[in-house]
């Protein structure tokens, strides 16, 4: 395969990935966790993410699409979250913890405090029978055949797959909360999409 071929090989393996996971992935689950970040802002709650790795940069990105909608987030940092960061968490906020394999230690300890604090707790893994599995109050099992890397081990298509189910909780929560362009404007007035919002509001 030359390596135009394989640059292509590579994104069609990652499409397709997400396409087997829309069929796959447990419906009922996204719908349980919509119904939950639809009643966050309302309750003035608020949402905690946190991954390690390539699964910390898929919590950054969920955590600023869920903010982008009126549905308040942020990413807590596995290193600063046992370093007095866990006082963010307060009762009745949600807290989404992403691990493939769902035996992160670093991620495992944000489950000790959450509980006791009375957060609900989401785990998004390939491994419902894990540590994070077992804990999670509700589990989003994201699992892939393999990544398209040589090795199939470089967590890549499988953090699309996350995100992208993200995505699809974070834009019908936004249709259900009723969230407006003028809301959103209020928010997002800088760059090309704050140029379209001002010329059509």
């Amino acid at each position: 395969m030359d390596r135009k071929e394989r640059l292509k090989q590579v994104m069609i393996d990652e499409a397709e990935t997400i396409r087997k996971v829309a069929e796959r992935v447990d419906y009922n689950v996204m719908s349980q966790i919509t119904e939950l970040l639809c009643q966050v802002k309302k309750n003035s709650k608020k949402v905690i993410l946190a991954g390690c790795g390539t699964a910390g940069q898929a919590a950054k990105r969920i955590a600023h699409t869920l903010s982008v909608v009126e549905i308040p987030a942020f990413f807590l940092s596995p290193a600063d979250s046992i370093h007095g960061g866990l006082g963010a968490m307060q009762q009745g906020d949600i807290l989404i913890l992403l691990s493939k394999s769902g035996n992160t230690q670093e991620i495992l300890n944000y489950i000790p405090a959450a509980q006791k604090k009375g957060l609900t707790v989401i785990g998004v893994t390939e491994n419902e029978n894990s540590k994070l599995g077992q804990a999670a109050d509700i589990v989003l099992k994201i699992k892939i055949d393999r990544e398209p890397d040589k090795w199939g081990i470089i967590s890549s298509a499988s953090t699309l797959a996350s995100i992208s189910a993200f995505d699809a909780i974070a834009f019908t929560a936004m249709e259900e909360t009723g969230y407006t362009k003028e809301e959103f404007y209020l928010i997002h007035t800088g760059g090309g999409v704050g140029d379209i919002l001002r010329k059509e509001l």
